[in-house]
């Protein structure tokens, strides 16, 4: 079984984003609305296309709607691993 941690969520989300290494450290801004972090909805579509590639996961239709912060992205897709073993 393999976990996201907010490390590994912070590099998928800089690729999908095409960012650089300068921003803020999701470990810092964990509880963060995605928004205020500077992450748009084409950043998250990415985000979750790529997290159900390389987790075998699907995502519900409205996961974005209810996940809005990086540690709620991390504890439902580990969640999801979970429930997929």
């Amino acid at each position: 079984m393999r976990e996201i941690t907010l490390s590994k969520l912070q590099d998928i989300m800089r690729e999908c984003a095409g960012e650089d290494d300068s921003g803020l450290p999701l470990e810092d801004g964990a509880d963060r609305l995605f928004t205020d972090l500077g992450y748009d909805s084409l950043a998250l579509l990415e985000t979750q296309s790529r997290i159900e590639r390389e987790y075998g996961v699907k995502f519900p239709e409205d996961t974005f709607e209810q996940v809005t912060t990086p540690r709620e992205l991390v504890e439902h897709v580990n969640g999801l691993v979970l429930d997929a073993a």
